[in-house]
């Protein structure tokens, strides 16, 4: 497997952008493809990692994860150390609820609602950088770490492409890639359907899961048109529709079964009718997004500049069962949560001297966000019991606004040969319906390089991370007073924006031009330390914040490329705490309020110990891998007091190319086995802090794929 090893970065030359970028670069002799390696190249400089911890992944590597390019964003992500699995495909970085914020070609995607639709697509991508750590002044908000896809192009696809993968759980996913160039302009296309029978993970340590379909389209374009050979337009668009049974925690699907009890009485609803079992529960979400980046780019000697509007809307639709959601939970709620957001971005490097690279840029974006409710509960006395069989029908409809903006000026001082020193401001604000905040943020890296072998980096930074606009208000809370959708309390402060000052240092050692490791340490002190829980059964993620937080951990990484063989071995350990719960504390009951308010506790998504490693052999034709993952500190109980079990995931797959079969062009097989060892593996147990329903990891999987060249 290709490698996974930090890359400490001392220049924007260096860094996993442009080597990828060169990567991907075709023959010398061919001038109108060596501009588009150029402009490649010179947009890497606008954006280094300069300090930060650089993870990058190949389409080699990629090819090596179990189901290939069919498998989900979340999946590639969680080879790279620091990164652990959660339930609704989630992952956490270094510790953090989110706070990923998601780069296509070096352009800030705007953030998307919490759903479980994973809308990035692994068949775009070239190559995916993973930046964290201190990350230089140019990276804003979302601070946790920085995705950043370099998408395929037409003249890197060297043929168009035809898929069709499919296997357990009744698994099929047609898929195809269109690409090419065509004088000035580039284009690429991929258009894909997904439909299975395990959507969202299962509640229940069963093999398959009860009503928990899932189908899911997906389309993403590239085009871009070279105006000359120092600039050129690019435009990305992106949508995705997904539709998802929200699967019920019953072992058996037996709508015989009288092994039920119903909590409420509903008028003209039999609690003893089989069709009542909550194994027929209905529920179910669908998630919408969509969005479009137009970039200008344009790179002369000394100066790089890119330019880039963007938009982006987001909606999920959760639609209840009327009467089993009445009966077994006392409301039925129909929810819409849309999110419309527009920006621009702007970014530039000068050489203002052999030692000195400045860089300036800023951000502003404005969202807007609405959470529809057709609610239908029982009336209620002050202890929470029914007293009435007839539901009342509330419908209440918010809106929240939020103005994210942030300018930034640093400086690359080339201090030496072998030593860079990065080092800027940053000035952000949030304005919205519920406040009004705002930060000047230092942030400086050394880099040195003392050798061919070692590289070492230490940096410190200060961060303004603002909350999602998902403000629930006290007349929201009021409307609902005296049923059984009450809040468990009245208290409803807003989400402030988190502030943290964060540090880092590590090492990166290459032993020989195939072997290198790596060392990362780091900690971050955090005030209003925001999290995010679901608080009802639909998948719809809400902010709330700690007063105090604090996480530290450790990164170890390891990679050996050499020939057809390619190794890696990734660990790490993360420790978190948080203290006072002090906005949206209407969602949480007294007793575990005052528990947090005087005691500092785990966070639920912790991973504490988290390993993953792999080994494949690859040829012309052939490839071969075996893959590891393992877990263990996932949060579960009454203040997050109890710890997830341990786990370990084996998974194997073998691919092969038939050259020149269709007319000419190569047919490729792949076959994988995920969880090969069939381990029974909890993620959630529907305990802890922000935590509703229990997941489990996915049961043994055999999946098969075939791709066409033509």
């Amino acid at each position: 497997m290709g490698a996974v090893a930090g890359r400490n970065q001392a220049s924007g030359e260096s860094g996993g952008r442009g080597a990828a970028a060169a990567a991907a670069e075709p023959a010398a002799g061919r001038e109108r493809i060596d501009v588009v390696g150029h402009l490649n190249r010179e947009r890497a400089r606008i954006f280094p990692g300069l300090g930060a911890v650089d993870y990058t992944i190949d389409q080699r590597q990629i090819a090596a994860t179990p189901q290939g390019q069919n498998a989900a964003f979340n999946q590639i992500l969680l080879r790279v150390p620091g990164v652990v699995l959660d339930s609704y495909g989630e992952v956490h970085v270094r510790g953090e609820h989110g706070g990923l914020a998601y780069r296509v070609n070096g352009v800030l995607l705007p953030e998307g609602l919490n759903g479980f639709g994973q809308e990035l697509d692994t068949r775009i991508i070239q190559s995916v950088d993973l930046l964290t750590g201190t990350l230089p002044a140019q990276f804003g908000f979302r601070t946790a770490g920085v995705v950043d896809v370099n998408t395929k192009t037409g003249e890197s696809l060297k043929h168009n492409q035809v898929s069709l993968y499919g296997g357990s759980y009744d698994s099929v996913v047609p898929s195809v890639q269109l690409g090419g160039r065509h004088g000035k302009l580039d284009y690429f296309t991929t258009l894909s359907f997904t439909r299975n029978n395990i959507g969202i993970e299962n509640p229940s340590d069963t093999f398959r899961p009860v009503h928990d379909v899932t189908m899911q389209e997906k389309a993403f374009s590239y085009l871009s048109c070279h105006v000359d050979d120092v600039s050129r337009v690019t435009l990305l668009t992106s949508t995705s529709y997904a539709r998802f049974q929200i699967p019920n925690s019953f072992k058996t699907f037996d709508m015989r079964s009288p092994d039920y009890t119903t909590l409420y009485d509903v008028a003209g609803v039999d609690p003893h009718d089989p069709a009542m079992n909550w194994a027929g529960l209905d529920d179910s979400q669908t998630e919408q997004n969509d969005y479009a980046v137009l970039s200008y780019q344009r790179s002369t000697d000394r100066m790089n500049v890119q330019v880039s509007p963007y938009f982006r809307y987001g909606r999920i639709d959760y639609a209840p069962d009327r009467d089993r959601d009445l009966i077994y939970q006392g409301v039925s709620e129909h929810e819409v949560n849309d999110f419309t957001t527009g920006g621009v971005q702007f970014d530039l490097s000068y050489a203002i001297a052999p030692q000195h690279t400045m860089r300036v840029g800023a951000l502003g974006q404005y969202t807007s966000e609405r959470l529809d409710t057709d609610t239908l509960a029982f009336p209620a006395d002050a202890n929470g019991r029914q007293i009435s069989d007839v539901p009342v029908r509330l419908i209440d409809n918010t809106e929240n606004w939020a103005i994210e903006a942030g300018v930034y000026l640093q400086d690359e001082y080339r201090i030496a040969r072998d030593l860079t020193f990065n080092y800027g401001l940053r000035y952000d604000r949030f304005a919205s319906s519920f406040g009004r905040e705002g930060q000047l943020s230092p942030r400086a890296n050394m880099v040195w390089k003392p050798g061919r072998i070692a590289t070492l980096h230490i940096g410190y930074a200060r961060y303004f991370a603002p909350p999602s606009p998902q403000y629930v208000y006290p007349s929201t809370l009021a409307r609902f007073a005296g049923t059984t959708n009450a809040a468990a309390n009245m208290i409803d402060d807003a989400t402030r924006v988190e502030r943290s000052h964060y540090v880092d240092g590590g090492i990166l050692l290459r032993i020989t031009p195939d072997f290198q490791i790596s060392l990362d340490a780091y900690a971050k002190w955090a005030h209003d330390l925001t999290d995010l829980g679901q608080f009802g059964r639909a998948v719809i993620l809400a902010p709330f914040s700690y007063r105090r937080g604090r996480v530290h951990g450790a990164e170890f990484g390891s990679s050996w490329r050499h020939g057809p063989w390619s190794v890696f071995g990734n660990f790490s350990y993360v420790k978190t705490a948080a203290r006072d719960i002090n906005s949206a504390q209407y969602q949480f009951d007294a007793a575990e309020l005052a528990y947090i308010r005087t005691h500092a506790i785990q966070l639920d998504h912790q991973g504490e110990f988290t390993a993953t490693a792999g080994a494949s052999w690859s040829t012309k034709r052939d490839m071969a891998y075996v893959d590891f993952v393992y877990g263990y500190g996932l949060r579960s109980g009454f203040a997050n007091l109890e710890k997830q079990p341990e786990y370990d995931v084996f998974n194997i797959g073998y691919q092969h190319s038939f050259t020149r079969v269709r007319f000419g062009h190569d047919v490729t097989i792949r076959a994988d086995i995920v969880n090969l060892l069939d381990e029974r593996y909890q993620l959630r147990n529907g305990s802890g802090v922000g935590i509703y329903q229990a997941q489990y990891g996915q049961r043994r999987g055999a999946y098969f794929s075939v791709v066409s060249e033509f």
